[in-house]
């Protein structure tokens, strides 16, 4: 009888441990990217005046001069601008990558019960969303960032959106990975991101595509074999703004001034992945990748059965 009670009680014991493990909140999509320029308004000029899109709000920071500059992608993206002055100038110039939750703290205490690292509390950040920071196994920064009701980005909504804007999506951001398998745990296992694609340019692999998984944008591994330069990361860490037509909005931008300082665009190619594309650069180098959702003839490209590199130590991100 004893055995049959201990029995049963393990039972029904399991499943009320399960139903108090917190679940994972739904990931809707990438936020934003944020990155430190040398000269604000050298990037202004290359974010607003060449790819047409504007700023709703800025923060001042320590010196009146320097701002914390939000350019808007669409009302649920945007390309966040630091201040250079506050890291090195031959430092990497990626600050962190966000995906937007409907539910931060929620993702705060989820990810706590997957032995990731958060903060004691979720935070509510400057311009009125919950927001807070978390590490990838390669170092990188991942914002975990919640739009509120009351914030500035659901204020101006239907705001700051000019016809200018060479694309209305960011379709995804691009990250450098040493630490593949642990990267596809973090992202894959713990954060419900769905791998879409891979594709490798050599012997080992080179991209993973891993889709947010209530949402349709994703994050680009960029996998490395070799401590990468200061020269890499500016092209490996990238975003890419989605449009229909390349080659039209390179006609369109081939038409707008190119701000001094900026490093003249790629010639339109069609990828590895089959999509067509062109790279321009910001004052700064860093890689922003026009390309279009589908690839060039309509065929899907098969993904790549190449190997994994060896996991590698992480890359020194910028640390603030």
């Amino acid at each position: 009888m004893k055995l049959r009670a201990l029995l049963l009680a393990s039972f029904f014991v399991t499943p009320l441990i399960a139903q108090d493990a917190p679940k994972r909140p739904r990931i809707t999509g990438i936020s934003h990217a944020a990155f430190y320029v040398s000269d604000m308004a050298k990037a202004r000029a290359f974010y607003e005046g060449f790819l047409g899109y504007q700023s709703p709000f800025s923060i001042p920071r320590k010196d009146p001069q320097e701002q914390l500059v939000w350019i808007k992608i669409n009302d649920r993206q945007s390309v966040e601008l630091f201040p250079g002055s506050e890291v090195s100038p031959e430092t990497d110039r990626l600050y962190h990558i966000a995906v937007e939750t409907d539910d931060a703290e929620g993702m705060r205490r989820y990810l706590q019960s997957k032995g990731v690292a958060v903060p004691p509390k979720t935070g509510i950040g400057k311009i009125g969303n919950k927001n807070y920071f978390v590490k990838d196994p390669n170092g990188n920064t991942v914002e975990i960032v919640e739009y509120l009701a009351d914030g500035w980005t659901r204020r101006e909504q239907g705001k700051f959106i000019p016809d200018t804007r060479i694309a209305t999506r960011m379709s995804h951001v691009g990250v450098m990975v040493g630490q593949f398998d642990a990267s596809m745990k973090f992202y894959g296992e713990i954060l419900g991101f769905k791998e879409i694609w891979r594709g490798g340019a050599g012997k080992t692999l080179s991209w993973v595509n891993l889709r947010v998984p209530e949402g349709e944008d994703y994050v680009e591994f960029m996998l490395y074999n070799k401590a990468p330069t200061r020269d890499v990361l500016l092209t490996k860490h990238h975003i890419c703004l989605e449009v229909a037509d390349v080659a039209k909005a390179g006609a369109i931008l081939q038409g707008r001034k190119l701000p001094d300082g900026c490093k003249l665009p790629d010639a339109m190619k069609t990828g590895v992945n089959g999509k067509r594309q062109i790279n321009y650069f910001d004052p700064d180098g860093t890689r922003v990748e026009i390309m279009e959702p589908g690839t060039f003839d309509g065929k899907p490209v098969p993904p790549s059965s190449a190997p994994a590199p060896a996991p590698l130590p992480p890359y020194q991100p910028v640390t603030r």
